[in-house]
């Protein structure tokens, strides 16, 4: 009912900056929510920034003053801008939607992940 796709990952030195699109696609009526979330191996999955039905975003403490989320509603694609990455920054980054689909449910998806790996 809803795919999702990312890109823009890869390989970057610290303090560099990499911009991660998330495409949404599919039978969807209205998209209520859209974020981004990573998991670093052994770790628990976090979440990165949260754009919210209201237009609200929200940043984990970790990226706050570095990431910025954004929407572009008529692409039905979310982008997250990464500056000033740093090492711990490396993870795989997924991407979760929260939509109305053509069946008039709410539907949740998530996108497959790109990996983001920082050098030191």
């Amino acid at each position: 009912q809803v795919q999702l796709v990312e890109s823009g990952g890869g390989l970057v030195q610290a303090g560099g900056s990499l911009r991660l699109s998330c495409a949404a696609s599919g039978s969807i009526v209205r998209i209520n929510s859209m974020g981004w979330y990573r998991q670093a191996p052994g770790k628990q999955r976090e979440l990165v920034a949260f754009i919210t039905s209201g237009g609200s975003t929200n940043y984990g403490d970790s990226v706050k003053g570095r990431f910025t989320a954004s929407r572009d509603s008529a692409k039905n694609t979310m982008y997250l801008q990464m500056n000033s990455l740093k090492p711990e920054d490396t993870a795989v980054y997924s991407c979760y939607v929260r939509a109305i689909t053509t069946r008039w449910a709410e539907y949740d998806s998530w996108g497959q992940g790109t990996q983001v790996t920082v050098s030191s």
